[in-house]
């Protein structure tokens, strides 16, 4: 892969990675649930979950996918549905140290939800249509999950470190619930937006 293909590649994967999305904002209420160390087999499950899902999709599951309108709607429901129900989840949690059955997602728990995530598909097909040029399938999915995993496990940490940054502020109760109030809201407008967005 050319080097500026590279440099493009990093861009586009930072842009996508480390802005907020379903992934980033459950992992930011995880880490002011549960802290850092909790929250470690998620944050892992998100970093290393995309790009074992890039990987075969780079390969030529993308193909399948880009000429399916019908599975990408599917695929658009079960995701929003999915999301509504984890936004409801966070939105009506409290302190998990009150709440001895809550648990953060484990790290199959992570990885299995970018199958069902669509800004996970859209990202991977703007991959493969982006920068994956042919020449060497193998090795150009391999440099482009690679790179995803490098850069993954950065946005990963450092969202569920802003979590666990403002645990203390999330003291009282009140603040805990209107903090949870937020990030439910904010993964079901993720869900919302699908809808509205009907790009893949």
């Amino acid at each position: 892969m050319p080097f500026d293909s590279l440099v493009q590649l990093a861009l586009f994967a930072l842009a996508s990675l480390y802005t907020p999305g379903p992934n980033n904002i459950m992992l930011a209420s995880s880490g002011a649930r549960f802290g850092i160390r909790r929250t470690l087999p998620h944050a892992l499950g998100v970093a290393f979950g995309f790009p074992l899902m890039l990987f075969p999709m780079a390969l030529g599951l993308g193909a399948v996918f880009e000429q399916s309108p019908a599975f990408r709607d599917i695929l658009r429901i079960v995701g929003a549905v999915v999301m509504l129900w984890i936004g409801w989840k966070v939105a009506t949690a409290g302190r998990a140290q009150a709440d001895e059955t809550a648990r953060p997602f484990t790290f199959l728990m992570a990885a299995g939800f970018q199958w069902i995530n669509p800004k996970a598909w859209a990202m991977a097909i703007a991959v493969v249509g982006g920068y994956m040029l042919g020449r060497a399938p193998l090795l150009e999915a391999l440099v482009c999950a690679g790179m995803f995993t490098a850069l993954g496990l950065g946005s990963a940490f450092m969202w569920t470190g802003a979590g666990a940054t403002i645990r203390r502020f999330l003291s009282s109760d009140v603040r805990i619930r209107l903090f949870n109030g937020m990030m439910g809201l904010l993964i079901a407008a993720c869900a919302a937006f699908l809808f509205i967005d009907t790009t893949p």
